[in-house]
């Protein structure tokens, strides 16, 4: 005789459903591979699979570069409209929402591996990362600071240019920021630049393209004029790779193509070897 009810369902295992959230996950741009994001963040937003290198906000950077306690600098520095180019106050205010950054620069002091520097970090997340009276303006303080206390400079660029809504004033940065990097260059004050995605226009024809020491991430667009502007003109195709860190350091235009998560190593050994300091790890700083 059975002992059961026919009738009877056999009983199932209750499983719970996980869910995750679906801006959990990232979609890397270049090659489509799609994973959680904090791996993406842990990676400092390089994909794991094909390295490319997504565009972080300045802030990051600053974390990524600088040891802790680092001390951002003329935070209060506020663009404005010189010129009353039509709907440019609204730019800048949908711009501050959306970056929460006053402008398209972050500078700050700080030391890195216990070596006192002064960092400038574009955001393209402001306008395009472009150049206006707000970017020359906070790099020529950083300059004075790095003159004033012998401080390497240390200036990353992210930017599509000049800003158009200031016209002449924002072409003029270019002028304010390279005098200052003279001065720097006078007094044997290391300067390092560091391009990423993208650097172009008036940044890339200007302070970008100065540094004593010039890095690049891996991919990165460099140039004046973009690709499709060049092979618009032209009329013809463009090399492979053209504008790229890569095809720059291959024709000498840099001095070395590094990666994200390799940056701020190779920066402390560049600057103990500009200041003549030890290459030991932690050494202390006067």
């Amino acid at each position: 005789m059975a002992w059961f009810r026919k009738d009877k369902k056999p009983r199932v295992p209750r499983r719970e459903r996980l869910e995750i959230p679906p801006d959990a996950w990232e979609k890397c741009e270049a090659c489509g591979h799609t994973d959680i994001r904090e791996k993406f963040v842990r990676n400092l937003n390089v994909c794991p699979v094909c390295e490319y290198h997504r565009r972080v906000r300045a802030i990051e950077y600053v974390n990524i570069l600088l040891d802790e306690n680092w001390e951002e600098t003329d935070d209060d520095v506020r663009s404005v409209d010189p010129l009353g180019f039509p709907e440019y106050p609204q730019r800048l205010k949908k711009a501050n929402t959306n970056a929460g950054d006053g402008d398209a620069i972050i500078t700050a002091s700080g030391s890195i591996g216990g070596i006192p520097a002064n960092l400038g970090v574009m955001d393209f997340a402001f306008m395009g990362g472009s150049m206006g009276s707000v970017v020359g303006e906070k790099i020529a303080r950083a300059g004075q600071r790095s003159l004033e206390k012998k401080h390497p400079l240390i200036l990353i660029s992210a930017s599509g240019g000049a800003r158009m809504q200031e016209g002449v004033l924002s072409l003029m940065q270019m002028a304010k920021a390279s005098a200052v990097l003279s001065q720097l260059a006078e007094r044997r004050v290391p300067y390092v630049s560091i391009l990423t995605n993208p650097t172009t226009g008036g940044v890339s024809a200007s302070y970008a393209m100065l540094g004593d020491i010039i890095l690049a991430e891996p991919g990165a667009v460099i140039g004046f004029a973009g690709p499709r502007v060049i092979k618009q003109t032209l009329g013809q195709d463009l090399p492979e790779g053209f504008q790229t860190a890569e095809f720059l350091l291959d024709h000498g235009m840099l001095d070395d193509v590094v990666h994200r998560r390799e940056l701020k190593g190779t920066l402390e050994k560049l600057l103990r070897h500009m200041l003549g300091r030890p290459a030991a790890v932690g050494a202390a700083a006067s």
